[in-house]
């Protein structure tokens, strides 16, 4: 890499280890920042985990002006500005959740000047107190986030999503767009270039693998043992359960707590504030499970989720790669476990029919919706009860070639889903083993006294900080520091994910714990 020929790169590579710590990019940040940068429009189509948010904001950082992130959901922007305000940069949003006179002062704020990137609601969009402001300020570029939601084929429609493209051709000049997406079909790929108004946009499309994710389906006789079995086997550790169903999200939260795990439910039908503080319970690891419709989760950067459990079968294999996804986003190894029964067919039968409101389209769109819901359900029933390999049925269903054989799934590791509950414990430890084999440099910190000396300096740093651990340092960073042992503060910003901003707040504590550790030994 000839650094003089590419005087972006030179400032990408500055920017990236200045704020977020990281002294090389992921397959696929480089080449959408380098599109981004020469001003030419992108499609990025990134798995859950792999990184999006830094193609946008390290571009942001380079551009001059304001960078718009259109996103859909509240909790979202709050964590991503939560994020890279702890990572020295300049961010706000603005959605439904500030009241009047906190949106006017964070628009004045925009307007001075103050912030590199702003999150906005696709709501706010055409409002005339956003647009007095955008009309006047430097917009060098706008990411779309979960960009599949324009698109009515996707699995997340969402009609203010339209108002993106009359957004762009009302600014005084035309911005460069970046669209961004975990999972979109060719049908919704098309959809999103077209409704976005993308300029011949440049596709990255990354691989749909994640092989530190073990893919499971039983059949249990008894869903509720099988969980509570599964769970206990992972004591400790943060979990997702999702349910199809508000009724089974109480019930099951209910039946975890009655065996005295941690869980907490979150569902649309809940009060907001509840579901809020459920929410920031989890991320805050003072509850262990979160048992939750598909309301909770997209963009819920927390890292550490080490299983995700589906106690029904999802409708679609999107929703359910992107919830299943949501395990093991630090790289470590991760459970995604799907319970399946053959009445969970009928439910999604019966929740397809009531979910969703058509009366916007024409008769013909109506059938040909339904038609595609249907085939997707299809091919998630065949997913539940395929004896091949999981993992291959995942990337063949999203277009990608994948080996005959995984060796990480409970298909290639042959217990297949005959055994009660009680089997589950010979076969948990079967799969374990032949697994860690494979995985030994994953996790292999996790009892180091270091280690876990860092984490109770973590946990103290971010209860005064108010945030998350993982805001202040992702367990990677710890693992990293646990083994590296720095000496000092240079050592210290060799450590991937260490930038700056954190190196002058919390650098001194981290540094100070080694030195104890080491002269205590």
């Amino acid at each position: 890499m000839q650094h003089h020929q590419n005087p972006w790169q030179q400032r990408a590579f500055k920017v990236l280890k200045q704020y977020y710590g990281y002294d090389s990019f992921r397959p696929g940040q480089g080449e959408m920042i380098r599109t981004l940068m020469e001003g030419r429009d992108a499609l990025a189509v990134m798995p859950t985990g792999a990184g999006k948010s830094l193609c946008f904001q390290v571009p942001a950082l380079l551009m001059e002006g304001i960078t718009l992130v259109v996103s859909p959901l509240v909790s979202l922007m709050k964590d991503q500005v939560m994020t890279l305000v702890a990572n020295g940069v300049a961010g706000a949003y603005l959605n439904s959740s500030l009241n009047e006179r906190q949106m006017e002062k964070a628009i004045r704020n925009a307007a001075a000047g103050k912030y590199k990137i702003i999150y906005v609601a696709p709501e706010r969009l055409l409002t005339k107190r956003f647009q007095e402001f955008v009309q006047q300020a430097p917009i060098s570029m706008v990411a779309v986030d979960e960009a599949h939601c324009v698109s009515q084929w996707g699995q997340d429609f969402r009609p203010s999503y339209l108002d993106i493209l009359p957004f762009l051709e009302g600014l005084p000049h035309r911005p460069v767009v970046g669209a961004f997406t975990a999972t979109a079909t060719p049908q919704v790929k098309e959809d999103i270039i077209r409704l976005l108004g993308l300029i011949s946009p440049q596709e990255v499309t990354l691989s749909f693998d994640r092989p530190n994710l073990f893919f499971r389906v039983m059949e249990p006789k008894d869903k509720k043992q099988a969980l509570w079995q599964f769970i206990s086997g992972h004591e400790g550790q943060s979990g997702i359960v999702y349910c199809a169903t508000r009724r089974a999200v109480e019930e099951v939260a209910a039946f975890l707590s009655d065996q005295g795990i941690s869980a907490a439910p979150y569902h649309g039908g809940m009060e907001h504030a509840l579901r809020a503080k459920h929410q920031e319970e989890f991320l805050y690891d003072r509850v262990q499970v979160m048992v939750a419709t598909n309301a909770f989760g997209m963009g819920i950067d927390k890292p550490n989720v080490r299983f995700v459990v589906h106690y029904q079968m999802p409708k679609d294999m999107e929703s359910y790669y992107q919830e299943a996804g949501r395990a093991g986003r630090d790289g470590q190894k991760a459970w995604c476990l799907l319970l399946y029964q053959k009445k969970d067919v009928a439910l999604e039968q019966y929740l397809l029919r009531h979910r969703k409101d058509l009366s916007h389209l024409t008769e013909e769109e109506q059938a040909k919706v339904t038609q595609a819901e249907q085939e997707r359900l299809k091919q998630m029933v065949w997913y539940c009860k395929t004896k091949g390999c999981l993992r291959e049925y995942i990337l063949e269903y999203f277009g990608q070639k994948a080996p005959r054989q995984c060796s990480a799934c409970g298909n290639c590791l042959h217990y297949f889903r005959t055994e009660e509950p009680t089997g589950l414990d010979m076969a948990q430890k079967k799969a374990v083993d032949l697994w860690q084999s494979r995985e030994k440099k994953l996790g292999q910190y996790e009892d180091h006294p270091l280690f876990l000396r860092l984490k109770e300096v973590r946990k103290t740093l971010a209860h005064q900080a108010g945030v998350p651990a993982f805001v202040i340092f992702s367990d990677r960073t710890l693992e990293a520091m646990t083994e590296k042992m720095p000496q000092d503060r240079d050592d210290l910003l060799h450590i991937p994910g260490v930038g700056q901003k954190k190196l002058l707040l919390y650098g001194d504590a981290f540094l100070q714990a080694v030195r104890t550790y080491l002269r205590d030994r």
